[in-house]
Order: C-alpha cells, then sequence, then structure tokens
C-alpha cells in the first residue's frame, strides 16, 4: 500500500468535505464549529517500529504540541494495538487529531517557523525524518465523522 501525499490527500478530503460544508451550512450557523477529527494509521517495517516511535516522539510530536499551543489542534491521542491481527490490516500506531474545526484542518498551515524554533540543524531533522517514513511500509490518513447518539432510541 502506498501512502497518500499531503497534497492528494489534501484535495481528497476537499473533494468530500466540500459536499458536506454546503449540505449543512444552515446548521454550521446555528451552531459552533464542531472539531475536525482525523485518524493517522502507521504500520512499519518488521523490527522497525521502535526506530519509527522515537523518531516520531522526537520530531513530530513537538510540532504537533506547538500547533496544539497555537489552537489549531484542539487534542492528540496516540494508540497501539494490543493484539495482532491480519497482516494486510495490520497497523502498528494510530495517532488521533481533533483539529479545531474542518476549516482549520484543510487551510494552509506553514509551520517552518515551528520547525526553525524546534530543529535548528536543518539537516539533521530532514535526515531523520526521511529515515521515519523508510521505514515504513504504510501510512493512511482517515478523517472521521462523530456519529450523535442523542436521537437514537
Amino acid at each position: 500500500m502506498h501512502s497518500i501525499r499531503p497534497f492528494a490527500f489534501t484535495l481528497l478530503l476537499l473533494a468530500g468535505i466540500a459536499p458536506l460544508a454546503h449540505a449543512q451550512a444552515p446548521a454550521a450557523a446555528t451552531s459552533s464549529a464542531q472539531p475536525f477529527v482525523v485518524e493517522y494509521y502507521y504500520k512499519t517495517k518488521w523490527g522497525t517500529f521502535d526506530e519509527f516511535k522515537a523518531l516520531f516522539r522526537k520530531n513530530h510530536y513537538p510540532v504537533l504540541m506547538k500547533e496544539q499551543g497555537l489552537g489549531r489542534i484542539v487534542r492528540v491521542t496516540i494508540d497501539y494495538p494490543v493484539y495482532h491481527g491480519t497482516e494486510d490490516g495490520r497497523w502498528d500506531m494510530r495517532v488521533t487529531i481533533s483539529f479545531k474545526d474542518a476549516a482549520t484542518a484543510l487551510a494552509p498551515f506553514d509551520n517552518s517557523a515551528i520547525l526553525k524554533e524546534l530543529f535548528p540543524d536543518k539537516e539533521k531533522f530532514e535526515s531523520e525524518e526521511r529515515r521515519r517514513f523508510e521505514v515504513l511500509e504504510a501510512h493512511w490518513d482517515l478523517p472521521v465523522k462523530p456519529e450523535n447518539l442523542s436521537g437514537w432510541k
């Protein structure tokens, strides 16, 4: 499975979200914006998970925390499967990000100032990020929509 490139992911999101935004425009005008949740799944090559996790924790998690500090991200959670499944359905780490709202999640965001602040050694950071993606077998992003159960009986 190939990973979805960021710009392709954004195009897919826009294609899927635009009709929803149009269909829900009246409701959005009367209520506050809802968080936009995306689950990011990572499947590492066998034997490389610990390295991937260390690089994620060192280089990507601090960026997410800075974005949370700016109010762009509301919440970040990380989960791991307890048991194993079939190889084709295997994932090693799920990062769930709740963005402030869909507009914030989909708007262009320049994180270069954050990267410059957190990682003054740009070459080392870029090398480690390359390695983080080299050890991946697959990566996919899945926007999710919560179900309002208040009307269920």
